[in-house]
């Protein structure tokens, strides 16, 4: 608490920023007077999965953009205990996805909830779903394309199309 406010803490890695990301920052918004968010390092995050497709100085300004943060810092560690001593937030918010992970920060006073997350969209699947866009449009494009012009493209072939033309 600072000045008799109550604050409150989350964090996350925010790729591909989507509505989920928002929900979870309207929530915590909710839960107290002053917002920190902590936007996870790409070497932090390469720590525990893939690195993210938007790097980090992309994704910490997206934050930083939105109304409701009061502050937005760099999260280096997924080890909270020193952060709730620099910060002295009272209440954590994480998705549900971590239940159980942030149970210690209890034991220092701070009030951890773990809220739903969200179904159907995440930064994991919107980049299947890119991926899967991009393959069925390259697939027809390639339908379109004459089969001389793949084939210089390929490297194969002669060149020469195997089109018959009227003699005339």
């Amino acid at each position: 608490m600072i000045a008799g406010k109550t604050v409150v803490y989350t964090s996350g890695t925010f790729d591909m920023l989507h509505i989920n990301h928002l929900r979870l920052i309207e929530y915590a918004r909710g839960l107290g007077d002053i917002l920190i968010v902590g936007v996870n390092t790409d070497e932090l995050v390469a720590s525990y999965k893939s690195l993210p497709m938007i790097p980090f100085e992309d994704r910490i300004a997206l934050v930083r953009a939105l109304k409701g943060p009061d502050l937005v810092i760099p999260q280096h560690s997924l080890d909270h205990a020193d952060k709730v001593k620099k910060l002295k937030f009272d209440v954590f918010v994480v998705g549900d996805d971590w239940v159980g992970k942030y149970d210690y920060l209890e034991e220092q006073g701070v009030t951890v909830v773990y809220t739903p997350y969200g179904r159907g969209v995440s930064s994991s699947s919107l980049k299947t779903k890119i991926a899967a866009r991009y393959a069925q449009l390259k697939r027809k494009s390639e339908t379109l394309i004459p089969d001389d012009a793949l084939e210089r493209e390929r490297g194969i072939g002669n060149g020469q199309s195997r089109r018959k033309t009227k003699k005339g």
